[in-house]
């Protein structure tokens, strides 16, 4: 059942995710790239603690080299956090305030780091809820835990002593969470008259021709760089990721993800949030040259992504 489930994930099928799947493996084996040997070994060795560890290891060919197994396993790894998502025995915790809404953290678990115990699928801690809003109408505060503090716990933890069994729980996240902040979407919400709670990061924001079956501005934005088809095609995933544009080594070096999440917050605005796409949820429909400035933006951010996670882990994992 896990593998079945992996491969609809790598299929791209459903809404929610940063970049999907291939983007997120884009930008995991961009960061593997330049890893050095001993941060790739560390690496290794904590994704050996992944409950799904035997999982990942049924999606590599047969035939494939040890070290590009553990480099296939470096990027797979990086999905897990959206494919516990849709899988038992996690689950979501849902607010006394809207029971229908499972994006919202609520009490104390809800920032709890304690590792693979912890069963808790905490889609909140995807994406920061930075609000802004284009007719005056107040903004709400911004929820937490959230993308912007759990990154900067889990970089805590595995630049600490702490014991390897959190460290892999942590690893795994920050591959992911690196490749949503940097998704424009994953950084704001637009809040209106209409959506004074604003529109959940473009979910909310309805465009027929966004992709087939999603029909919301979130969905173009996390599949716009294509999809890995029914399986996990490798090498059409790195293929792509070879052929991003290299970014400027000043950008890549800047590990600060507060600048990160201002760099996204501000693309939503000037380049997201643009025409054909105005006020309200729509619907709209996408122009040919809205889909071609969105696939360069999204080509370079996820080039940056990985540089910068490869940065982090080899001046910080321990």
């Amino acid at each position: 059942m896990l593998v079945l489930t992996l491969l609809v994930l790598l299929a791209g099928a459903t809404p929610l995710y940063a970049w999907n799947s291939f983007g997120h493996m884009e930008v995991a084996y961009l960061a593997y790239q330049k890893l050095t040997l001993a941060t790739r070994a560390r690496a290794y060795a904590l994704l050996q603690r992944n409950p799904d560890f035997s999982t990942w290891e049924q999606t590599i060919p047969a035939g494939t080299s040890d070290a590009d197994k553990q480099m296939m396993i470096f990027m797979i790894a990086s999905i897990w956090a959206d494919e516990i998502k849709s899988v038992s025995p996690y689950k979501d915790r849902f607010t006394d305030e809207d029971p229908n809404n499972q994006n919202v953290p609520d009490g104390a678990t809800s920032g709890q780091n304690i590792g693979y115990t912890d069963l808790f699928r905490h889609r909140y801690w995807h994406f920061v809820d930075d609000a802004f809003s284009q007719d005056g109408t107040a903004l709400p505060p911004v929820p937490q835990p959230n993308i912007r503090t759990q990154i900067a716990a889990f970089r805590a933890v595995l630049a600490s002593g702490s014991p390897d069994p959190l460290k892999s729980y942590d690893l795994v996240w920050l591959l992911h969470l690196v490749g949503d902040v940097h998704q424009p979407l994953h950084c704001t919400t637009r809040v209106s008259s209409g959506q004074p709670n604003g529109d959940q990061g473009g979910n909310a924001v309805k465009c027929p021709n966004c992709q087939p079956g999603y029909g919301n501005l979130h969905g173009f934005w996390d599949d716009v760089l294509g999809t890995t088809g029914d399986s996990p095609d490798y090498q059409s995933i790195i293929t792509a990721a070879q052929q991003l544009p290299a970014p400027a080594a000043s950008l890549a070096g800047n590990l600060d993800a507060n600048v990160w999440i201002t760099e996204s917050f501000t693309y939503a605005k000037t380049t997201v949030y643009t025409s054909p796409i105005e006020a309200g949820p729509g619907p709209f429909t996408l122009t040919p040259q809205y889909k071609a400035v969105a696939q360069a933006l999204a080509k370079q951010r996820v080039a940056l992504a990985g540089a910068r996670l490869a940065n982090v882990l080899n001046q910080e994992l321990k």
